[in-house]
């Protein structure tokens, strides 16, 4: 699914230089499910945005499906990004003033289908995230962790081949955090490539291989073994 050939990437920050990504060589393998920990800072959500398409590295190749990602027209980078990644991003990006529904619904508003066709495929997905329910709430009356549910469906709306996902569980409380890790395995399940960034050891524990990440340099940790 991707290579990474020699990435690096760098940040100035008030006057000082910081290596984000450090000559990073890595393989993520289509249907892998791969964690990425590490402390604040190390990396990990630069790798992911080098990863989703929307943040060219420094210098090195970064190859998706056999693609060169960032030698691509921007235009045509847009599209293999609405069509094979999703993003959950930390902050959830619900639009405030829609509907729950609405803001699953938001990414099949150019698909051409009828918008009861919108709204049955949204409501599915929210069913799969246990938060059908919850369809015509506006995001300010759902908890945090509810809230993260809802962007976990909405990545789906475009079923696309790549999650990935940064702090899956951050500050969630435990049931909502089993309904997270309850989602992502079942999507890996589906048959999708997943990558999560986290502090937490347990969230990290479901994927198949962790990385860990210190000053932009990583190391495979942990792979799990075949069931």
């Amino acid at each position: 699914m991707y290579e990474l050939h020699s990435v690096t990437q760098i940040y100035e920050h008030r006057g000082n230089v910081v290596t984000a990504l450090d000559n990073c060589n890595l393989e993520i393998p289509d249907n892998d499910f791969i964690s990425i920990v590490g402390p604040s800072g190390s990396g990990k959500t630069t790798l992911l945005s080098i990863l989703s398409g929307m943040m060219a590295p420094l210098s090195g190749s970064v190859f998706l499906g056999g693609l060169p990602l960032y030698e691509l027209p921007v235009d045509e980078r847009t599209k293999l990004r609405g069509e094979k990644i999703g993003f959950v991003f930390q902050s959830f990006n619900l639009v405030k003033w829609l509907s729950v529904c609405e803001n699953v619904q938001i990414s099949l508003m150019f698909s051409g289908e009828p918008a009861g066709e919108q709204r049955a495929r949204a409501l599915e997905l929210l069913d799969r995230v246990g938060l059908s329910s919850r369809a015509d709430h506006l995001p300010t009356e759902l908890t945090q962790g509810q809230q993260h549910l809802v962007a976990l469906a909405r990545t789906l709306s475009n079923d696309p081949r790549v999650i990935l996902v940064d702090q899956p569980t951050r500050n969630l409380d435990p049931r909502t955090r089993k309904q997270v890790m309850n989602s992502l395995s079942q999507f890996h399940e589906d048959g999708r490539t997943i990558v999560i960034a986290t502090h937490d050891a347990d969230t990290a524990a479901i994927a198949q291989r962790t990385i860990l990440m210190v000053d932009g340099v990583y190391q495979e940790v942990a792979v799990k073994s075949a069931a």
